[in-house]
């Protein structure tokens, strides 16, 4: 071949139309793409879950229940009347009713029933403990044994009970004085059963 011009292409071979290079960051563009729509994902529920733990934080709070009283502001204790008994005349004793009413709050048990005086002791019917419910009463029948006449009170001004409650707040021990009504059949039957032998 001689003269100059262009070089032809040989028989087997064809012209192909060059391809256009590769873009040097359109991968990285894609794959970047996919990590920023994650991204922003994780920052919107980033952003929602710490909204709703400063609105949490923040919120009003309930006040806390009030505890429950103590057993002694909401219990009464009431002198009922003497109750008469064939035992009585012989052995001395007085009994009486009382009616023990629990105003509020959660049942109330009582552990145990007492009084100061060496000379008598207590018998209660139900036998302590028993539980009375909230807004209710119940009726006790209270027997004071005179045991040693010297030793009874001659004169029962002020005779109290001492009184143990319990509930789910507190175990106190609470004196109820049952008025002059008990302190007048308390001095007669203490009269009757030692006559003068009481100091």
């Amino acid at each position: 071949m001689s003269g100059t011009g262009p070089v032809e292409p040989g028989a087997d071979t064809h012209v192909r139309r060059a391809a256009r290079p590769p873009r040097p960051f359109a991968g990285l563009t894609r794959h970047c793409g996919g990590h920023r729509r994650t991204a922003l994902a994780a920052v919107v529920t980033l952003s929602a879950v710490a909204a709703g733990c400063y609105l949490y934080a923040t919120r009003p709070q309930p006040r806390p229940a009030p505890p429950p009283p103590y057993p002694s502001q909401v219990v009464d204790f009431v002198y009922l009347t003497p109750v008469p008994s064939p035992r009585t005349a012989a052995t001395g004793d007085f009994t009486f009713g009382v009616a023990l009413s629990v105003r509020a709050g959660p049942p109330v048990t009582v552990t145990r029933i007492a009084q100061n005086s060496a000379g008598l002791s207590v018998i209660s019917s139900p036998t302590a403990p028993f539980q009375t419910k909230s807004h209710s009463t119940r009726k006790i029948t209270i027997t004071l044994r005179i045991t040693e006449c010297e030793k009874a009170p001659r004169n029962a001004g002020f005779p109290f009970l001492d009184v143990t409650l319990r509930n789910t707040r507190a175990i106190q021990t609470h004196s109820f004085i049952l008025g002059p009504r008990y302190a007048q059949h308390l001095s007669a039957a203490l009269r009757d059963a030692c006559g003068n032998d009481s100091p």
